[in-house]
This record gives structure tokens, sequence and C-alpha cells, in this order.
């Protein structure tokens, strides 16, 4: 019977064999997992952000063909109660960091979207979402919304300087009509905010708002586009987050969607995948030429 046994037992050197074998197999699979994996994200990614761009157009649809506002009530309180991704309850810096947070469920478009709320980016993301001060952006789901161009009327020309003060470019969306080239302006980008408390206390934040590269002012004779003013200080600060292998995915407002890659930044944000991409000037978020800028209604 020892005999038997001792015929049936594993050598030390099959052991390795299969050992080896097994790493092999491990080493040639596991980047092909990884590949898979990137792709799931990537599907989900770009799913999202479509669904974001239905909801977007099911609100136009149902609200005389204006865009969701992007941040209504912007200049109330502590930047307002109300976001296109939600609604919180306090409108002034609450200790309770609940009361600060925007709820999805209570958003413009949370009856347009799937189980009534956004969906979050599937990049695993480090967002910081405690604590009141770091929390005011939570619930948009890593993707922002071009604040200027479709969620607001920053581009459009005829405002009173009264008007103007009363954070009336923020209270409406952009006229889905007055897109002049639908294929070629932002709606939606995946975003996050870089969030500098010191040397080495920096940390991402979730971030709803798609930022252009230069700054823009509302104005009774149209959009000032701060660009040169100097550079770096109109050079806004970047939100648009390339998380995604090097890649942000865009939704446009003709629908489609596009991986863009990173091509320009500000001092110190590259290393945290945030910048802007194609050229850089505002083309890309103003929904028509500066130049031809509407007339509110």
């Amino acid at each position: 019977m020892s005999d038997e046994r001792r015929h049936r037992a594993f050598t030390l050197i099959e052991l390795l064999i299969v050992v080896s074998i097994i790493a092999l197999l491990a080493a040639i699979l596991l980047p092909n997992l990884r590949r898979a994996r990137d792709q799931a994200r990537t599907v989900v990614c770009r799913s999202n952000i479509r669904q974001l761009h239905l909801a977007n157009s099911s609100y136009a649809l149902e609200n005389n063909d204006l865009y969701v506002p992007a941040a209504s009530d912007m200049v109330n309180g502590f930047g307002g109660r109300h976001r296109w991704h939600g609604t919180r309850l306090a409108d002034a810096v609450d200790p309770d960091p609940v009361r600060n947070t925007f709820d999805p469920e209570l958003g413009p478009l949370a009856g347009a979207l799937l189980d009534g709320a956004i969906k979050a980016c599937p990049q695993r993301t480090e967002f910081v979402t405690s604590g009141a001060a770091n929390a005011f952006e939570a619930g948009c789901g890593g993707y922002g919304y071009n604040l200027y161009g479709i969620g607001g009327r920053f581009y459009a020309a005829g405002w009173s300087a009264a008007q103007v003060g009363q954070g009336a470019p923020f209270q409406l969306g952009w006229w889905t009509s007055r897109v002049q080239n639908p294929a070629q302006v932002v709606m939606f980008t995946d975003t996050a905010y870089r969030v500098q408390s010191g040397p080495s206390g920096s940390y991402l934040i979730e971030y709803s708002f798609s930022e252009p590269p230069w700054s823009v002012e509302a104005t009774p004779q149209g959009p000032h586009e701060r660009a040169g003013e100097p550079a770096l200080w109109w050079l806004s600060t970047p939100s648009i987050h390339f998380r995604l292998g090097g890649v942000t995915y865009v939704a446009w407002c003709d629908g489609h969607v596009s991986g863009e890659k990173l091509s320009t930044d500000k001092v110190g944000s590259r290393q945290w995948q945030l910048g802007w991409f194609g050229t850089l000037d505002n083309a890309a978020f103003a929904p028509v030429p500066t130049a031809h800028a509407a007339t509110p209604d």
C-alpha cells in the first residue's frame, strides 16, 4: 500500500513545473483581463454620459425647448440649493454635511434617468465626499455640465446690468434651437476638481461643471471671454478629468459621445489628469460664435 501511495504522489519537480505553467498563464492572461476591465469601464462611462444627454434632451422637450439650468440659484447663499444633478437642504453653510450635499434623486433630471439617480463613473477615483466643505458637489457622479454655454446664458446679449448682477444668466438653460453646431458643442464631460489644502494635502472632489479654458462673463453687450488678460490669471482652473486611460468622454449636443485626450493643462494640473482637449479656446463650449450672441427672451 505504501508503494502505491509513493507512486501516486507528485514529485517536487512536477509541482514546480505546474507552478511555472500557472505563472506563465497568469502573465499571459492578466494584461488581457486588465484590458477587458478597462474596456468594460469605458462602455459603462459612455453609456452613463449618453444617458445624461438623453435626460437633458427629454427635459428640454418638456420645458419649452430649454436645456436644464446648471445652477439656477447660484448667486444665493453659498452657491444656491439647486444644481442640474440634485437639490440640497441648506442654503447657507451648515455644520451638518448631509444638509450641504446635493441629493441626486431630487434633481431636475431624475425623472428621465434610470432608477432616478445619476450613475457614478465606473473608474475608481478617490473622491473626498465627507465634510461640509468637501461634499458640496457629491452626487453628480463625476460628470460635469457645460455651465456657460448649455446650462446657462452667459453667451446671450441684451442683459441689463441689474439682471446680470441678480444672476439672470444662471436661471435658465440655453435654447436647443439656438445651438448653431450641436456636433461641436460640449454638453457633459468627465470631471473632477482639485482642492489645494497644502503642499501635501491636495485631493479631488466631485465637480458638476465642465470648465472651458477661459473665464466667461455675461455683460449687457454679450459674453466677454477673458482670454489672455493676462493668460495665467484668467485661464480657468481645469475640471475636465482624463481618468479613463488618459481620456475624457464627452457627450456633445447632437448626442454623439467621443473620447478626447488631454492637450493642454494649467500649472500643476496634469499630474492630477486635469486639463483641456482640443485648442486652447472656448469654441467647443460656446453655443454660438461670440460675435453672434443671442438675445434673451
